[in-house]
């Protein structure tokens, strides 16, 4: 039975198809991202050249992550989406056409004052990198740079199809990335480790024109008449852009976090960045499996609500509780099989060639770091979409800045300090990090959680939902350690049927849990499953 913290139960998975697409689309892509990180760690490992083609890619990376996505997605979609809504469909194209004429000339900007000052721009990212590191990770970022613009136009063909509920290949389409990257890894296995990197470089280069272009034509059939003008007279596009600059800001926040999270990094080793780039590939599944995909789905949904202030607010309210739920229901039980088996986990995805044993139990306490604010940054992101939907790109940036602020001085003192106070290795200063990342994303999300109660009214209480759900999850975690106990030090079983085994076992407990304590998405899950199964019967009846 669903208890008041717990609203529209049943339906949250009835009326989830776009975020049922969008996952279905990031865990397509996953699946290759980690084929393409074993691959790498296979050749590379946590080498020299590992961490300085791992550099290499955060930072151009981070960059389309600024100009792209973020920002775009919180400006554009909620304009495009409300004008669609409103049935001026025709100003929606026109706004479209703009947008991506002016993403064009500032993408083309980027580009060529990312590879005129490369160097410039490693040696201040990578401080605590040897001469020769930072010269190959340049001459890599280097190569990389052109695929940025390419990244930043995709992110804006993205906008596009999400706007029009065609989420599946928006998310999809990364995979061409991917598999660019893995036919370069292939292809110089047997070459040095820094041509092997020069060539991954390459691949990623390519497959950002790929990815761009496989999205390009379904983008055309959806913008009939579609003209490449700046267009802006237009109070539409003005609204874009006037808040695309907050946003921007705001993503330029958090990506000076990673920014200085990758400087301190450098200055533990450059092994390290190679580790941290492995376990955030790893944590990346949850996070854009169950939050980003909701998060994506709900955007348009919330910026196209009607109605007047208070309704809006009414059916915000709804929507973000209902989401918060669901987002929930899947961050916590990661974040636990994170902490109980992330060794397991970690040697069955990258414990091949140059990655050994001690670096699967290196990447288990950096995952460990990291799984504790999981949720908190997963849900900040639902909950900044909710101010963006309300076309206010000020207030998460203010948050974003505390969230920066408190997270770059714990970074200092839990990633680069605390390991000589402790009388440790250096190199678990790496997991101080992603402890710190995880404290910043808890206090940036209690601030987003007040403000959003200051502008729509309260949320449903979280905290008795996130109780049964975190007790489900650690009885998953004991029953899973009791199932491994006897594994320990045994010799001759294959690490990846250990995980596998591990992690069924966890999520089998977990599901029957929850669903014993009613807990209504497991309910609703369930329900869903069954639903599904009938019709593909009765389709098949004659």
């Amino acid at each position: 039975m669903a208890t008041t913290d717990d609203p529209a139960p049943v339906r949250q998975f009835s009326g989830g198809s776009g975020a049922s697409l969008v996952a279905a689309g990031i865990l397509i892509s996953r699946v290759l991202g980690f084929a393409r990180d074993a691959v790498i760690a296979h050749v590379l490992g946590t080498s020299v050249a590992g961490g300085a083609l791992r550099a290499a890619l955060r930072i151009p990376n981070l960059l389309q992550n600024l100009f792209g996505e973020g920002a775009l997605s919180a400006s554009f979609i909620p304009v495009y989406a409300r004008l669609r809504m409103e049935g001026r469909d025709a100003e929606a194209v026109r706004v479209a056409g703009a947008v991506f004429t002016l993403l064009a000339l500032l993408s083309s900007a980027l580009v060529l004052v990312g590879v005129i000052w490369s160097a410039e721009l490693v040696t201040l990212l990578t401080p605590g990198f040897a001469p020769a590191t930072r010269a190959l990770t340049t001459t890599l970022v280097r190569i990389m740079f052109p695929g940025v613009g390419l990244l930043v136009l995709s992110a804006w063909c993205l906008g596009v199809l999400n706007s029009h509920r065609r989420f599946f290949l928006s998310y999809v389409s990364p995979v061409m990335w991917n598999l660019a990257i893995i036919a370069a890894v292939l292809f110089g296995r047997r070459t040095s480790l820094e041509d092997a990197a020069r060539l991954v470089a390459w691949g990623a280069m390519i497959g950002s024109a790929l990815q761009f272009l496989v999205q390009l034509p379904a983008v055309l059939s959806l913008l009939r008449g579609l003209s490449l003008s700046p267009a802006i007279e237009d109070p539409a596009v003005r609204t874009v852009a006037r808040n695309f600059a907050p946003a921007l800001m705001s993503r330029g926040v958090l990506q000076v976090s990673s920014f200085v999270d990758l400087q301190f990094a450098t200055m533990i080793s450059a092994s390290a960045v190679a580790a941290l780039g492995l376990a955030q590939s790893i944590t990346l599944l949850p996070v854009t499996l169950f939050g980003s995909a909701i998060t994506a789905a709900a955007l348009p949904a919330m910026s196209s609500e009607g109605g007047d202030g208070d309704a809006r607010s009414a059916a915000l309210r709804t929507r973000l509780a209902m989401n918060q739920h669901r987002i929930a229901f899947f961050i916590v039980p990661s974040s636990a099989a994170f902490l109980a088996v992330g060794d397991a986990l970690a040697a069955a995805l990258f414990r091949s060639g140059r990655f050994g044993a001690a670096d699967a139990t290196w990447l288990w306490a950096i995952l460990a770091g990291g799984s504790l604010g999981l949720l908190a940054s997963t849900l900040a992101r639902l909950y900044s979409s909710a101010f963006f939907a309300l076309q206010d790109t000020a207030t998460p940036l203010r948050f974003a800045l505390v969230r920066v602020t408190v997270g770059m001085a714990l970074a200092y003192l839990l990633g680069v300090r605390a390991p000589g106070w402790l009388g440790i290795e250096s190199r678990w200063g790496a997991a101080g990090l992603t402890l710190a990342a995880g404290v910043a994303g808890w206090t940036e999300f209690a601030l987003l959680r007040g403000g959003l109660r200051r502008r729509i009214g309260a949320l449903p209480p979280l905290l008795p939902h996130l109780m049964r759900l975190w007790g489900s999850a650690l009885v998953a975690a004991a029953v899973t350690w009791a199932v491994r106990l006897p594994w320990l030090g045994a010799r001759g079983v294959p690490v990846r049927m250990e995980a596998v085994v591990l992690l069924l076992v966890f999520a089998a407990t977990y599901g029957l849990v929850t669903l014993a304590l009613r807990v209504p998405d497991a309910v609703a899950l369930v329900g869903h499953a069954r639903r599904g199964r009938g019709a593909v019967v009765r389709g098949r009846r004659p």
